[in-house]
């Protein structure tokens, strides 16, 4: 990390021109093993977003893979690990911009544990800041500037009390948390707002959707309106940061009985349980850093 060197004139630094992601790798114990999640998906995700950024970094998905696990396996880590992967605009630069700007490819890692306390339900709040729309600086392109609207948000209902923030769209329609997808639980079915209504279009978000249908739990992608938030039965967050945390109240109002409820804390441990190579079904989710296959 300390040889890690750029510029201050980057342009990246000075305009936000820069894409990334976000990967958890997932210690286990019992087989000395890192695992990390959905790496295929993720890298997959980072090409469309430099495609929406004109961003070249002459790499394709298997071999940023391959990057990604070499750093880890480099690091000898021996725990839960987070590995975060940016394309940028290079150029040492003052001009407003994206093209004729060169670009340029770093990844890191880090020891990584929870995001949030995921026994322990949140409070949050509908924040004043709307979320980004798709036709200003669009969420699935997981733009590095795109985040100070997740910054001021979720500052902001931090600083009045609250764990997090779950942002609207211009209309007025329940999209995602500051930097997490949402899932309402109403009457025994998952509903998630729809890819339109400025969300990320969320790895966990896809795999919790699988883990619904195998535990026989119905979803809906639709629009929600805010109101649905205060008389939804369940509701939690999800995200590779996040992992899978419940919400138990919003705008100072209980969510259901005010504690995790049980298709959260169903969905919850199954994808704890996959994440960690504990469910031989979802072993093609992961990728083993030391020995085995990459992608």
């Amino acid at each position: 990390m300390e040889e890690a060197k750029i510029s201050i004139a980057t342009h990246a630094f000075n305009y936000g021109t820069g894409c990334f992601e976000g990967i958890r790798g997932y210690w286990n114990a019992e087989r000395e093993q890192v695992y990390l999640v959905k790496l295929q998906h993720h890298f997959r995700r980072l090409l469309n977003s430099v495609r929406l950024l004109r961003i070249d970094i002459g790499l394709d998905a298997q071999q940023l893979c391959d990057i990604a696990v070499e750093i880890v396996r480099r690091s000898e880590y021996h725990e839960d690990v987070y590995v975060r992967p940016i394309a940028y605009k290079a150029s040492p630069v003052i001009k407003v911009g994206l093209l004729h700007l060169q670009d340029a490819f770093c990844c890191f890692s880090a020891p990584m544990g929870d995001y949030f306390d995921i026994n322990k339900g949140l409070s949050v709040t509908v924040s004043g800041w709307r979320r980004n729309d798709d036709n200003a600086i669009p969420a699935r392109a997981k733009a590095t500037g795109g985040y100070l609207n997740a910054a001021l948000a979720i500052a902001d209902a931090q600083d009045a009390g609250f764990d997090e923030a779950i942002l609207l769209t211009h209309d007025g329609h329940v999209s995602e948390g500051s930097a997490a997808n949402l899932f309402l639980v109403m009457n025994g079915k998952l509903i998630t707002p729809p890819v339109a209504d400025d969300i990320l279009v969320g790895i966990t978000r896809g795999a919790i959707m699988e883990l619904a249908e195998k535990l026989g739990i119905p979803v809906a992608e639709r629009r929600v309106d805010r109101t649905e938030l205060y008389v939804a039965d369940e509701i939690f967050l999800c995200g590779t940061g996040v992992q899978v945390a419940s919400v138990t109240k919003v705008d100072g109002r209980k969510i259901g009985d005010g504690k995790m409820g049980e298709i959260t804390r169903s969905i919850q441990d199954l994808y704890l349980s996959a994440v960690h190579g504990e469910v031989e079904e979802y072993m093609d989710w992961l990728t083993p850093v030391y020995g085995g296959r990459t992608g």
